[in-house]
């Protein structure tokens, strides 16, 4: 058996994002992420105003600082995820999709919030906090992702295994 008769290769690709948006892992995601926008909405707007007023001033400023930095964040990853479901199901053209992702800026957050101010702040705001953060970093991989230009398929590398095999043909057939 020769080579080309084991590896059989398609010559036509998909691109990533287009079959991502489709997937039940694009789903899950997605759910994921607006059901953390409502779960921070909820506590900000709840518990979170109560869990503030208990802080000493710097926590409050730490407080208001982490939780702006978390809501823009949310804002991010809410308008990138609709984005990509309007893409999955159809509702955006071509010139319509990178019109917007121009509008959507997926950045990278640094905090300004010392460790021990950081460490004073609510225990829900944290794992809030923490939770956003995975998403955006998960986001953030799938948008390089998807934005890599598409290459054509490198040429086909000598495959190591069948060219040792010739070898031991070639040994032991000249016995």
């Amino acid at each position: 058996m020769s080579e080309p008769e084991v590896i059989k290769l398609g010559t036509e690709t998909v691109p990533f994002g287009h079959s991502f948006v489709h997937s039940d892992a694009f789903k899950a995601l997605f759910q994921e992420g607006m059901e953390l926008v409502e779960d921070t909405a909820s506590y900000l707007d709840g518990q979170g105003r109560t869990d503030s007023k208990l802080l000493p001033r710097e926590g409050v400023i730490a407080y208001a600082a982490e939780s702006m930095r978390l809501t823009t964040r949310l804002m991010q990853i809410a308008s990138w995820l609709l984005l990509q479901r309007a893409v999955a199901e159809g509702e955006l053209s071509l010139d319509q999709i990178q019109l917007e992702k121009n509008r959507v800026h997926l950045t990278q957050q640094d905090t300004i919030t010392t460790i021990e101010d950081y460490e004073a702040l609510p225990t829900r705001l944290k794992e809030l906090i923490g939770l956003a953060t995975r998403v955006h970093a998960r986001i953030l991989h799938l948008e390089r992702l998807m934005s890599e230009p598409e290459t054509a398929p490198a040429a086909p590398r000598p495959n190591p295994v069948a060219a040792q095999q010739r070898l031991l043909e070639q040994a032991f057939s000249a016995r």
